[in-house]
């Protein structure tokens, strides 16, 4: 049966859309609930400007924005300079995931910097298990190491049946940004 309360770790992983969207909602219920909230952003474009333009702008006093992906290079000709972006971004993540008053930290796109090297998992993971007892985390981004998803509450891997970028539509205002 159900028991008791408890901070969960949730991972939103797969190659489907609404990894992101999902986590987003999830902010916008604590905001509701007038719960103070952080969002990380690894990867630059991972939280579209209207979410970020919304929560910056409206929100501020309970929703902290961190877009430290502004960096990313992505061509990996510069990567010590992605590895700092990603280093940078879990230090800041690192102060949420010490503050009791913060209930959920979503920590958007953080699974690249495990898929380039520029995390150490095992750290992250104790980190994660140590944070505040009644903390929240959302962590978002495709291909979810297995000692991730071990490591959390709840794994929701959303698949991709059809997309509309395949049959050449463009990102449309509202839903992809």
């Amino acid at each position: 049966g159900k028991r008791g309360e408890k901070g969960l770790v949730i991972v939103h992983t797969g190659k489907g859309k609404g990894k992101s969207s999902s986590g987003f909602g999830m902010i916008l219920r604590c905001i509701a609930h007038e719960m103070p909230c952080a969002v990380v952003q690894f990867i630059k474009g991972g939280w579209d400007t209207g979410e970020r333009r919304l929560l910056t702008s409206h929100f501020g006093d309970l929703c902290q924005f961190h877009a430290m992906g502004e960096g990313f290079t992505w061509e990996t000709q510069d990567k010590d300079r992605d590895a700092k972006a990603a280093q940078a971004a879990w230090e800041v993540a690192c102060g949420h995931l010490s503050d009791p008053a913060i209930g959920l930290v979503v920590l958007d796109e953080m699974t690249y910097a495990f898929k380039y090297g520029w995390l150490d998992l095992d750290t992250v993971i104790a980190r994660l298990l140590s944070r505040p007892p009644m903390q929240h985390v959302i962590i978002t981004g495709r291909a979810a190491p297995e000692a991730l998803r071990d490591a959390a509450d709840t794994v929701s891997d959303i698949g991709m049946e059809k997309h509309a970028f395949q049959s050449g539509i463009k990102a449309m205002p509202g839903l992809e940004f």
